[in-house]
């Protein structure tokens, strides 16, 4: 069969192909052709899902008439002054969407620029232009969508499911743009100039509102930011819906991100659960590549290891800061340790497990005194010099001095489970096993791996491929107790392993080789360490059952105070729950 040259029409369906695949998209590509323009006031009107209409009205600087008539040509766009690829700026550049809308819909653009002095109105059916009463910005109608292309038409969900695909975009376009307002069908409101919190909580709920850390990080070079809020590991969901992120600006939906954002949660949040977050990546144009894919929503990094590292150092060390770490206000004394008589045994832990004791966030004295180093603003008129110098007797007076800190001073057990305390105003309930699991997991975490060297290495047979993978990361590999290297063209050896693991090291290296095939790295090592750490640490702590004296609720709580990711067991359940209390004066009834 002869070659021969596709029309323009079916050039054109064919783009739209890969550009319009359904309400949302359209919508997408006209937001961000209206954000490009300068809008700072966007409206959004669609009708049945979509099909019957979609209408985008923006406030932007709008276009004359030459710029309208070239508007519909594929490939013709505003957006690479320079003609250069790799210094994209703008949210569209292909100057693909106009041409594809228009070749699967019927499309009209009225628009006005104050260098013509009059607006315009272009049918893109026709490519006819005649004079409009349209005095401010843009709007495109977009009407009957697919009625070109039947085949596509009847892949379109139901009016619900695809009005819900539409909210969604525009729920992430919004939160990359605060400083535009948004209206959807008149319903779904996003005011201009509102902060970050406030759009995220008018995005993903009001349950968020406290609940959120912030994150402020700078790389060491300044060429790479990340900035946003990510939720408390108690905060999560049962899908990604409320995971938001961006790179300089643009929303995506990349392997490398998220992958970061799933392994900086690892041991604060079950696998199967996901953290929210709105997250800001900006770095140099030139280090990223976002002509990836005519959707926009895939990038490529020039260093993808390097970005991906850098977002899991600093989410993790934002979740790692202690209770103590966050309340250090006026009245705090830094050179205070208070000390007490308490065993470091007291609560079940075996002392020659470990260099220090669980209740100790220094290392024990010779006679077994832990030293807490925290620095809260004493109760009780208690002299803060008098506490510092000397070992404390008196329970009531380490009680009263433990009234101010963030976990409150304990008053008893519930159940032999859970401890009960007050701090101010509030009533604390913590889940005392959660508790002594997060403390132990995290000494443990802190360890060298133990390494056990084979005499006779592990040899594992692999395509060429596969061991290139495997072989890419062997670095990784090895902060996890697994040394490896390749073994000819075909195979990897295993030359050292983490001591007392029984695996299929055949299946894992092999599973391993397809996760970085797929995402460029991989975590099952990392992951399996992790479980094994935290089974440990969940049979060494203490046990739901258990009674325990205040003194050793007390420095239970000194020490989860002191301890990073504390907030949550290795789990993801809550290790404390505080109720402030206003909530117990609405049980109560009380005005």
């Amino acid at each position: 069969m002869p070659v021969r040259v596709l029309p323009d029409f079916l050039v054109n369906q064919i783009a739209a192909g890969e550009v319009v695949e359904n309400a949302a998209s359209v919508v997408k590509e006209l937001v961000e052709n209206a954000l490009d323009a300068g809008a700072d006031q966007i409206v959004i009107d669609v009708v049945d899902g979509g099909r019957t209409l979609i209408s985008v009205i923006d406030n932007g600087k709008g276009m004359g008439r030459d710029d309208l008539a070239k508007s519909i040509l594929r490939h013709a766009t505003s957006k690479l002054p320079d003609d250069d690829l790799t210094n994209i700026t703008y949210m569209g550049f292909r100057g693909e969407a106009l041409p594809s809308i228009a070749s699967v819909a019927d499309m009209t653009i009225d628009t006005y620029n104050s260098l013509d002095g009059n607006g315009w109105r272009l049918d893109a059916n026709t490519g006819e232009i005649k004079p409009s009463d349209w005095d401010s910005g843009t709007r495109i109608r977009v009407e009957n969508l697919f009625s070109r292309t039947p085949a596509r038409l009847k892949f379109l969900r139901g009016d619900r499911a695809e009005m819900m695909s539409v909210l969604e975009i525009v729920k992430r376009l919004a939160m990359g743009r605060r400083d535009v307002g948004f209206v959807l069908n008149n319903k779904w409101r996003f005011p201009k100039g509102q902060d970050l919190l406030e759009r995220m909580a008018a995005v993903m709920g009001d349950d968020i509102q406290g609940r959120m850390l912030e994150v402020n990080a700078k790389s060491e070079s300044g060429d790479m930011t990340l900035t946003g809020f990510i939720s408390e590991p108690t905060l999560r969901r049962a899908s990604s819906v409320d995971q938001f992120l961006f790179v300089n600006s643009r929303p995506v939906k990349d392997k490398v991100v998220v992958g970061a954002l799933r392994a900086a949660y690892m041991d604060v949040m079950h696998a199967r659960e996901f953290p929210l977050c709105a997250l800001f990546l900006q770095l140099n144009p030139r280090n990223v590549d976002v002509n990836v894919s005519p959707a926009k929503t895939e990038v490529h990094f020039l260093e993808p290891s390097h970005v991906r590292a850098f977002i899991i150092k600093h989410l993790r060390n934002r979740l790692a800061e202690t209770m103590v770490d966050s309340v250090r206000i006026e009245n705090v004394h830094n050179d205070v340790s208070y000390q007490m008589n308490i065993p470091a045994s007291s609560v079940g832990f075996e002392k020659d497990k470990f260099q220090s004791g669980v209740m100790s966030v220094a290392a024990p004295k010779q006679d077994g005194r832990m030293f807490f180093k925290t620095e809260p603003r004493l109760s009780g008129g208690i002299p803060v010099n008098k506490i510092a110098s000397g070992i404390i007797e008196n329970v009531a007076t380490v009680q009263d001095a433990f009234n101010d800190m963030p976990l409150g001073r304990a008053i008893g057990q519930i159940g032999d489970k859970y401890i009960l305390s007050t701090s101010g105003d509030n009533l604390i309930i913590i889940d005392q096993h959660a508790a002594h699991e997060r403390i132990t997991y995290e000494k443990v975490r802190t360890h060298s791996i133990k390494v056990q060297p084979l005499l006779t290495p592990i040899v594992v047979n692999m395509r060429v491929e596969d061991v290139m993978a495997v072989t890419s990361i062997s670095d990784e590999l090895k902060a996890s107790g697994l040394v490896i290297d390749a073994f000819g063209d075909s195979a990897v050896a295993i030359f050292e392993k983490p001591a007392d693991w029984d695996l299929n090291w055949a299946d894992l290296l092999h599973s391993i080789a397809d996760e970085v095939r797929e995402n460029g790295h991989s975590v099952q090592l990392k992951e399996k360490l992790h479980l094994k750490l935290a089974n440990w640490a969940c049979h060494h702590s203490v046990r739901a059952g258990q009674k325990l004296d205040l003194n050793q609720m007390n420095a239970l709580l000194r020490d989860i105070e002191n301890t990073t990711r504390a907030g949550q067991c290795n789990h993801g359940r809550p290790v404390y729950k505080i109720i402030p209390i206003s909530d117990l004066d609405i049980i109560f009834e009380r005005s």
